[in-house]
Order: C-alpha cells, then sequence, then structure tokens
C-alpha cells in the first residue's frame, strides 16, 4: 500500500505531532485501567491480525506496565483461543493478572530466557511475535535473528517503534528498529513487510508488521 506525497507528509506532521504530546496521548492510553503504550490505530491491526490468524502462543518482547499483554489476552478471550509469553527485565509487581498471561523475567536475547520460553511453548503450535523492548539497532536484530524463528508460517512478527530516528520521529535518536529490521529482511526472504497493516495511514510501526510466508 502506497501514500501519496501529499498523504504522507500529513500523517507525518500528525504523527510528530501525536507523539511529542506523549503525556496526552500514547503516554495516556489505558486498557481497563492498565497504561498501553500504543497508538490505539495499532492496537485496532492487533485485534484484526489475532483474530484472522488465530495463534496459539503469542511472545512479547517488552511487558511494562503489562498493558499490552492484557489487551492481547483480551482479545484471545474474544477468539476463545491463545496465550500470551511476556518478557521483561523488570521483575515489579503491580502488573494485571489474566488467566491467558504468563511474565517471564529475564533478558528477551538470553539463552536461559529462550530455554525457558521453548518449553512454554506446546509443539505445533501457531505462534506469533512482538518485539517492543530494548529499541537499540543491535538489540532488535538480535530479537529478529531469535525470533524469527520461532513464528509460524502465515503468522506475524510485530516490530514496534520503528518510527524512532527520523521515521519520523526523534530523528536524534540514532540507530534503531527500522535499522535493524531493514538489515534483517536483507538477508531473510521468509518474511514479508506487509503495508496492509498501515491502512489507517497513522502507525508507530511503519514497515513493521512482518508476515511469515515460507
Amino acid at each position: 500500500m502506497q501514500f501519496s506525497t501529499q498523504a504522507k507528509a500529513i500523517t507525518d506532521a500528525f504523527h510528530k505531532l501525536y507523539y511529542s504530546n506523549g503525556e496526552i496521548t500514547w503516554n495516556n492510553t489505558y486498557w481497563l485501567g492498565t497504561k498501553v503504550f500504543k497508538c490505539p490505530l495499532d492496537l485496532w491491526i492487533y485485534q484484526e491480525i489475532i483474530y484472522e490468524t488465530k495463534p496459539d502462543i503469542i511472545i512479547e518482547c517488552g511487558t511494562a506496565r503489562g498493558g499490552s499483554a492484557l489487551y492481547m489476552a483480551s482479545i484471545c478471550d474474544l477468539v476463545n483461543k491463545g496465550n500470551i509469553l511476556t518478557i521483561d527485565i523488570d521483575s515489579s509487581k503491580g502488573k494485571p493478572h489474566h488467566k491467558r498471561v504468563t511474565y517471564l523475567v529475564g533478558s528477551s536475547t538470553a539463552s536461559e530466557t529462550i530455554d525457558q520460553l521453548r518449553k512454554l511453548i506446546p509443539e505445533r503450535s501457531r505462534t506469533m511475535v512482538v518485539l517492543d523492548s530494548d529499541h537499540n539497532k543491535p538489540h532488535v536484530l538480535d530479537e529478529l535473528k531469535i525470533y524469527s524463528k520461532l513464528v509460524t508460517k502465515d503468522c506475524y512478527l510485530i516490530v514496534e517503534d520503528t518510527n524512532i530516528n527520523g521515521h519520523p520521529i526523534l530523528p536524534e535518536y540514532g540507530v534503531g528498529p527500522m535499522e535493524a529490521l531493514e538489515e534483517f529482511l536483507r538477508d531473510n526472504d521468509e518474511f514479508i513487510v506487509d503495508m496492509s497493516r498501515q491502512k489507517l495511514y497513522f502507525t508507530f510501526n511503519p514497515r513493521g508488521y512482518l508476515k511469515k510466508v515460507k
């Protein structure tokens, strides 16, 4: 899906306005009382993906307050399928409880975390992955190499916050998720960028919705 130059300019301007006012927008968005640090339009796309692909397991790297895990678990309730395995280095209490959510503490790229994760994934599970932890390029690239192997054909690997480092926000950030994604795709033909997931024009994850096709 390609947008006109004018449409992209308008969308980018709104994107910068929305992001720069985070305290009243994305940093002030809740799901059932828990903060969700995501754009609501992306959350809408998430529910479409979960409904269409009906994964057995959704792995989330980067738990934060637990709002997005709770959101995805709620959608899984509605489709009556799926469990969330969410990973973060922060072991603080207060995250929401849900029967479909399992919290794992550790680095998303540590071998012990991956070993623990594999034990929790039943054989032949349809698996989806969301990468939303450390946004530095080397870390995201490591996650892509590790977690791409866990994604099931026709399911999704979502790279969050590809909008930073000037895509179009925070141009001073330095290389991050977008640059990791671009390098990963140069050497991997098992995934395609599903631009149809950007149909709502505004996303925190430009080019970040990867569908496994092989």
